[in-house]
């Protein structure tokens, strides 16, 4: 496991469990088999916190790539080289002197002839394809719930970081904990708030940048997992104030221990029903 999720600078290594490196993969395999058709362990994440699956649609109009925003997004050809990156190829990536893929205890680059990789032609067309990809038609259609609903959205603020018509502000959030090197304010539209993001896969993994990028809410309607590494399994389980709570049962991904908290904005948490009810009703029409 140590090529897939092995971050070797921490000690103990917190994403290859004892039961992992000695064998024992029944104590792993729940945490695995519980993991929802929205969720998936990527190399460079972790079997504690792995990935909601992302929305193709729309791709296009995102500054960043991956849910910690490790990738810029800045034309077709970042879209490439991040296609490239994950596949084989990405665990060829260095760390210091640790190399996921490598020989010699991971220390060395195999030979290349190891490995394929997409040809430039292939990448184009691949990356135009999905450029392509468009929402699907949402069967939400706006009605007098959903529009008490977006007046809801605007009055709380939610459009500080949702803005339409992307219904996202294109930036990245520290993780909480995080302290912002001054240069990264330069190069990156980093949002000057804590909205209380558990750190785990943007700290403590290797696909880790310090952040998480601002999701999109457009297609949120199809989603059966909320949040990052999808613990939730619905809106209404977002909007549960329960969900920040350590007893909070996840109702999508849950990872090795039975309740954790689902951390993140707390925002919408305290609407009364009827205005909370009327809020996912907009939501549901993006």
């Amino acid at each position: 496991m140590l090529f897939w999720y092995g971050t070797p600078w921490f000690s103990p290594d917190p994403n290859v469990d004892a039961a992992l490196t000695s064998g024992v993969v029944q104590q792993w395999l729940p945490y695995r088999l519980n993991q929802s058709q929205a969720v998936i362990d990527l190399e460079g994440s972790s079997f504690r916190s792995p990935l909601q699956v992302p929305l193709l649609s729309g791709l296009k109009d995102r500054k960043y790539l991956g849910h910690t925003g490790l990738h810029l997004h800045r034309s077709i050809a970042d879209l490439m080289r991040y296609i490239v990156l994950h596949s084989d190829l990405g665990l060829l990536r260095n760390y210091g002197d640790f190399i996921p893929g490598g020989d010699n205890d991971h220390k060395d680059l195999p030979p290349p002839a190891k490995f394929l990789r997409f040809t430039d032609e292939q990448l184009y067309a691949l990356a135009l394809y999905i450029y392509s990809l468009d929402y699907p038609v949402n069967p939400d259609r706006p009605a007098a719930l959903s529009a008490k609903g977006e007046t809801i959205f605007r009055r709380e603020g939610c459009a500080g970081c949702h803005p339409p018509p992307l219904y996202t502000n294109n930036k990245l959030i520290p993780a909480d904990g995080f302290v912002v090197p001054p240069e990264d304010k330069k190069k990156y539209d980093v949002l000057d708030v804590r909205i209380g993001l558990d750190p785990y896969l943007a700290t403590r993994t290797r696909r880790g940048t310090g952040y998480y990028r601002v999701p999109s809410l457009r297609g949120v309607w199809t989603r059966n997992a909320v949040e990052h590494n999808g613990s939730v399994a619905s809106l209404e389980d977002w909007f549960d104030p329960d969900r920040l709570k350590d007893t909070y049962v996840p109702t999508g991904f849950r990872g090795p221990a039975p309740t954790r908290a689902v951390k993140g904005h707390s925002f919408g948490l305290r609407l009364p029903a009827e205005d909370k009810k009327a809020l996912i009703a907009f939501l549901r029409t993006l």
